[in-house]
């Protein structure tokens, strides 16, 4: 497990319910691993957007901002989010229909229930790290 540098963070994971808690862990885990083996990307940020945790490219700038977050309202739903104002989403639902549930232009939304395309949600990471150097 990569160490959370930023506490408030690690206090927003620890409120989740333990079952979706696990799932988005394995998110973050993702988002890091991908950010590593992805040339150009370097270290990740993470820190609290809308109090969810986020991961910024701040050293490279090579990137858009992803989010990951739980939401009251859908317990056992959760979901990454990538910024509304790229053409990120719009690509990933071309390129993977049937893969994904898709919330407008901005998240893939899942269910703790199902599992998770790792290589496409890996390739859809890469993608947003990556978004300021196509």
């Amino acid at each position: 497990m990569t160490p959370f540098a930023n506490a408030a963070v690690q206090c927003t994971f620890d409120t989740y319910p333990a079952p979706v808690r696990g799932k988005l862990m394995a998110l973050r885990e993702l988002i890091f691993a991908t950010a590593a083996s992805t040339g150009g990307v370097g270290p990740l940020e993470e820190t609290l957007k809308w109090g969810e945790p986020a991961y910024l490219t701040t050293h490279s700038k090579s990137g858009s901002t992803i989010r990951i977050a739980w939401k009251k309202a859908a317990p056992s739903r959760y979901a990454i989010y990538f910024n509304c104002k790229t053409t990120l989403v719009d690509t990933f639902r071309s390129l993977f229909p049937h893969d994904f549930e898709f919330e407008g232009n901005r998240a893939l939304v899942f269910d703790q229930a199902d599992s998770v395309p790792a290589d496409a949600l890996a390739f859809c990471i890469a993608s947003a790290l990556t978004y300021h150097r196509a």
